[in-house]
């Protein structure tokens, strides 16, 4: 083992207590950014849940729509003139919506209703985990998910309650279906939605394209564009991007998020700096006599690099086990926390240049050693 390490372990852990207080400093700043971008993640997902699911090439939407959930109107009359341009398969007509739900104790919550040709597709819940999508089709019937079960006032498939004072059946359950506004979706076929929602017979809010399998993407966009008026033909990641920046910058729900997690970064390093100068300011005869004994500045520095990163290595493992845990509390909730490989690699990458940069304050003090004052001890 290099002496650098061995010096460097053993100041490090000489006093417990205060490595103690580093590693808290460490764990707390990390856990803290990783709950604050894995939010981030999670919130960037749920946003865009409808649009990853949605059998489509090409959105056509109202002109301004800023996400999924911005309930404007188009003519369904744009479905015939899509159908005409070549290389368009099929255009589906897709209405969304907010209603009234009331519970059969005659409590009320608001709802958002999705509404899609069940026959050919478009959106369609999915995870079906009781009934069938196929019993949608039949009168009254819908598809929620369980985790609204206690929210809706209902119990599975069979229950009954009301929407917009019409009376609706749950005839399929999905799992894992969550809004992140905290709105149950409630799944329907498209003519019933449009009687739920109040949509005139003749309007939409979406309409979802399919391709032709040697169809030119690009080409049918340009004709879309040039056939339909006062809409926009935005591919699914385009759709995606465009929901993802407003909801996290417009509305500011991702300025707190990153906010946050810069906060984590100051008091880990903060506390990391600290910690570690009183360390060094500690051992400072002791830097002196090193001095003394021949040893350059660089192989102090080294000495005090080495502890910064044993202080990173420890602290982030620890870290990595706490928001393994807070990651399973809450993969059930509303909003989960998501963690991806990248991002448990940016956070050490962040661990290890947080406590290197904490050690600056630590090498300036040594800089100031007179290898003289080991002799008037």
């Amino acid at each position: 083992m290099p002496l650098v390490f061995t010096l460097a372990f053993r100041n490090l852990f000489h006093d417990r207590l205060r490595f103690t207080a580093t590693v808290i400093g460490i764990v707390f700043s990390i856990v803290l950014v990783t709950i604050q971008m894995g939010l981030y993640l999670g919130f960037g997902r749920m946003v865009t849940t409808m649009i990853d699911h949605a059998s489509a090439d090409l959105w056509v939407m109202p002109r301004g729509t800023k996400c999924f959930e911005d309930p404007s109107l188009l003519n369904t009359r744009d479905r015939y003139r899509a159908l005409a341009i070549n290389g368009v398969a099929d255009a589906i007509p897709l209405v969304i919506g907010f209603a009234d739900w009331r519970m059969p104790s005659g409590a009320m919550t608001p709802v958002f209703v999705v509404g899609s040709d069940l026959r050919a597709g478009g959106l369609q819940p999915w995870d079906v985990v009781d009934g069938q999508i196929e019993a949608l089709s039949s009168p009254k019937a819908i598809a929620v998910d369980r985790s609204y079960f206690d929210r809706l006032g209902i119990s599975g498939v069979g229950a009954t309650a009301e929407i917009r004072q019409q009376p609706v059946r749950v005839a399929a359950v999905t799992s894992g279906i969550r809004s992140f506004t905290t709105t149950p979706f409630v799944f329907m076929d498209v003519d019933r939605a449009r009687a739920h929602t109040g949509v005139p017979s003749g309007k939409a809010t979406y309409l979802l394209v399919r391709l032709t399998a040697d169809a030119n993407l690009d080409q049918v966009r340009r004709g879309l564009t040039s056939d339909i008026t006062d809409v926009e033909i935005l591919t699914p990641a385009e759709f995606r991007e465009r929901s993802r920046t407003f909801w996290l910058f417009s509305t500011g729900a991702g300025a707190a998020l990153f906010a946050g997690a810069l906060l984590g970064v100051i008091v880990g390093t903060v506390v990391v700096a600290q910690t570690l100068y009183a360390s060094t300011k500690e051992h400072l005869n002791e830097f002196a006599t090193l001095r003394a004994m021949g040893s350059s500045r660089e192989y102090i520095y080294k000495v005090i690099v080495w502890q910064a990163l044993l202080s990173a290595v420890v602290g982030f493992s620890i870290a990595a086990l706490v928001s393994g845990l807070v990651v399973q509390v809450t993969a059930a909730t509303a909003l989960p926390i998501v963690i991806t490989p990248w991002l448990v690699g940016g956070l050490f990458l962040l661990t290890i240049v947080m406590c290197i940069g904490s050690s600056v304050a630590a090498i300036i003090q040594v800089t100031r050693i007179d290898p003289a004052m080991v002799f008037t001890r």
